[in-house]
């Protein structure tokens, strides 16, 4: 029976629901007729049904896709403007006793390099990551009690925000952990963490079991409800995403869906982000072998659906992708993106790119930092380095209230640009530095309001005698 509020796994996550909508979405992709109304309430910028956006998801009509990308595109520019946030993930342990065939983490693996860092290992890891001018990181590590206990993770993340180097500092955490105990939930809490991210993988419980057959893992339900757990935890924002390539795209894009429903039904607040991996070449592991890899076309039509349904969640891409997909994406929805990524335990040490055998899947995007960020600024978005909202306590519905009416501009767009300019100043290369002040200079002017105008340019000024951190 499905139930959106319901707190057990198999009701708000409905196989028989899932099977409904697509069939519902089979027989309903040619009625332009239904089509004109979904578009129509997708206008609204208040999101769709998963039903309904599994219409448009399966509807072929060149037409009504080129409508969908050209909606998502304005839906997307009236949340998040031209920010894209700047972040990196930061791998803390390879050790894992699951056992997920579509990982080389899995706990049978040979081929991969185990390593966990010390202490003072993440301290150099955190020191080389504000050396290229990180902010915002998401530590990872695998499920292992004895390795990787809930203490290590907390101590970890207490190391990160001890470490200030020249001017850099790391202002947000976020944590991608295994499903964990409500308590832990609250000690992460406490700890000061962002955002909690959990992909689900795949949302088809035969298949998902089949995918982790041993391990803590393997229990779907605990898994699929550890949001639930989280923001009675005291977590308000939480991260949501599948691995797209494990089972068919349009059931997992209803069951993503239906989750974002059920929190939003629940308490009162959606997920924060929405993560868009793909599967991917890694140790041991062949894509090729999974059956259900999607184009870049599909890929790119997913991005654009989920963001005309969810409108004001922030979606996410990694390096997984290559530099045209995600340019590709970018306009689509994504909103925050990684740059100068190392998947690899203790891989920001050395400045050259270089796998020592504890990589998690091939990074597809290489380049630095800086070259991602010249990138963006050339396409004429604004990389932002902002923290400002998990910092003054914009979290959970409060963030939503503000991004749902649309208001949240006022702040993330001055902020944007002021993170942008320390950037700029401190590890920019010449390049870099002069056409991003150039971007800072026209989007001032972009800035509605004149009190909120005249305080960012004053601050940028400031910024650029020497100091740092300020933020609406």
């Amino acid at each position: 029976m499905y139930d959106v509020k319901s707190l057990k796994a198999e009701e708000f996550i409905s196989h028989e629901e899932i099977l409904d909508t697509l069939k519902f979405a089979e027989e309903n992709k040619e009625n332009i007729s239904l089509i004109r109304k979904i578009l129509d309430k997708a206008k609204l910028k208040k999101g769709l049904s998963h039903r309904e956006a599994s219409v448009l998801l399966a509807c072929e009509d060149k037409d009504i896709q080129d409508e969908i990308f050209l909606l998502a595109q304005k839906i997307k520019e009236y949340y998040y403007g031209k920010r894209i946030v700047m972040f990196a993930p930061l791998y803390l342990s390879n050790y894992c006793i699951n056992g997920c065939v579509y990982c080389p983490y899995h706990k049978s693996s040979n081929g991969i390099v185990r390593r966990k860092l010390t202490q003072d290992e993440i301290r150099r890891e955190v020191i080389a990551l504000e050396n290229i001018g990180h902010k915002r990181i998401a530590i990872e590590a695998g499920e292992d009690p004895v390795n990787n206990p809930i203490e290590y993770i907390l101590e970890s993340i207490k190391t990160i925000y001890s470490v200030h180097h020249k001017n850099g500092d790391i202002r947000r955490v976020n944590v991608n952990i295994a499903a964990t105990t409500v308590e832990n939930y609250r000690k992460l809490h406490d700890a000061g963490i962002g955002t909690y991210i959990l992909f689900q993988e795949t949302y088809h419980k035969e298949s998902y079991e089949k995918l982790h057959p041993t391990g803590p893992k393997s229990n779907y339900a605990y898994h699929t409800e550890a949001m639930d757990r989280a923001m009675e935890g005291g977590i308000d924002d939480v991260g949501l995403g599948v691995l797209f390539g494990l089972e068919k795209y349009s059931y997992e894009f209803a069951g993503l869906l239906m989750h974002a429903e059920h929190l939003e039904a629940v308490h009162g607040v959606g997920p924060h982000t929405i993560s868009m991996p793909r599967i991917r070449q890694a140790e041991g592991i062949d894509p090729d072998s999974f059956c259900n890899g999607i184009s870049d076309d599909i890929f790119a039509k997913i991005c654009a659906i989920i963001r005309i349904a969810v409108p004001y969640t922030g979606m996410i891409i990694s390096t997984r992708e290559s530099q045209s997909v995600r340019e590709r994406v970018l306009k689509l929805g994504i909103s925050q993106i990684s740059g100068g990524s190392r998947t690899t335990v203790g891989g920001y040490e050395t400045e050259e790119y270089e796998d020592d055998g504890s990589e998690q899947f091939d990074i597809i995007d290489r380049r630095s930092l800086d070259e991602v960020v010249q990138w963006l600024i050339q396409l004429g978005y604004i990389p932002s380095f902002c923290t400002a909202c998990y910092r003054e306590g914009r979290t959970g519905d409060r963030f939503m209230s503000l991004c749902k009416s649309g208001q949240i501009s006022n702040c993330c767009h001055p902020n944007a640009l002021m993170t942008l300019m320390e950037y700029l100043e401190d590890y920019a290369s010449s390049e870099t530095k002069n056409e991003g002040i150039k971007l800072i200079e026209k989007e001032l002017m972009n800035i509605p309001s004149e009190k909120i105008r005249k305080i960012a340019g004053e601050n940028i000024e400031k910024i650029k005698s020497g100091s740092r951190d300020f933020r609406f």
